[in-house]
């Protein structure tokens, strides 16, 4: 079922004019996520401090229960953080989950007060999180992009361009960027990732050696053994071994 949003549409601007309600200006409301975005924890509170006193100001009804109408400001506005953290470098998996984290919790909540605090709680948490990322992580936003695209697509056959195109930089470009600040060439460092991913799968799990080197990406068996050789300096199936044999052997003192 389709539905025509023109009329109400219509209704809603004529009312919003006739009681003089005006939006929060997109640049301003921007700037404060860019804030928390870049790490600039102090300044994410003192604004938090002075939006909270009038927290409706500028913005539109969800809903007609004021209680799931602050809920869904809540969501809303964790949801644009926690996106632009992610694209700012944050893992997406810990952005992610520290989303679910806080909207379950505002879930459980049933005082407005309470739940606006709560945002704030959460705007210092992202914004703490970005600033250690930034002052920790030597990288660029692109390579930090790259990094964490490789990890979770080892399963894929991985190329420098394809990386690059989806940074939209140029793949010349691209690739001298990673290595000056990786200090090794993009096709290096993911086949690196991916030998050190094999050897924790040969260590700590019973996947058969076909379905490593199928998980990872690798076009063939052949392949796998031949690059894994090259860097450990032996075959999966002997470094299996030897570690089996090694763990077999301290139990056994």
């Amino acid at each position: 079922m389709t539905m025509n949003t023109n009329r109400e549409l219509i209704y809603r601007l004529y009312t919003q004019r006739e009681e003089q309600f005006v939006r929060t200006d997109i640049k301003s409301e921007f700037s404060r996520y860019d804030d928390i975005k870049n790490g600039n924890v102090e300044k994410v509170f003192d604004n938090f401090e002075k939006a909270k006193k009038d927290f409706f100001n500028g913005k539109g009804t969800l809903s007609k229960n004021p209680l799931r109408n602050t809920i869904y400001h809540f969501v809303v506005a964790i949801g644009v953080i926690t996106r632009m953290c992610v694209n700012a470098g944050l893992p997406h998996d810990v952005a992610y989950t520290i989303s679910d984290i806080y909207i379950q919790q505002a879930d459980e909540l049933d005082n407005i007060q309470e739940i606006i605090d709560l945002l704030g709680h959460a705007q210092i948490d992202y914004a703490t999180r970005m600033r250690k990322l930034h002052n920790n992580n030597p990288y660029s936003i692109h390579v930090r992009h790259a990094i964490d695209y490789i990890y979770d697509h080892l399963h894929e056959p991985l190329t420098m361009e394809k990386l690059a195109e989806l940074e939209n930089l140029n793949p010349s470009y691209f690739s001298k960027l990673f290595s000056e600040e990786v200090g090794t060439p993009v096709k290096a460092y993911i086949l690196s990732v991916k030998i050190a991913t094999a050897k924790n799968m040969l260590e700590k799990s019973e996947h058969s050696i076909s379905d490593i080197f199928f998980s990872l990406g690798f076009s063939s068996q052949s392949a796998f053994t031949s690059a894994f050789k090259k860097h450990v300096g032996i075959t999966p199936a002997k470094y299996r071994n030897s570690f089996n044999y090694a763990n077999l052997t301290s139990e056994n003192l």
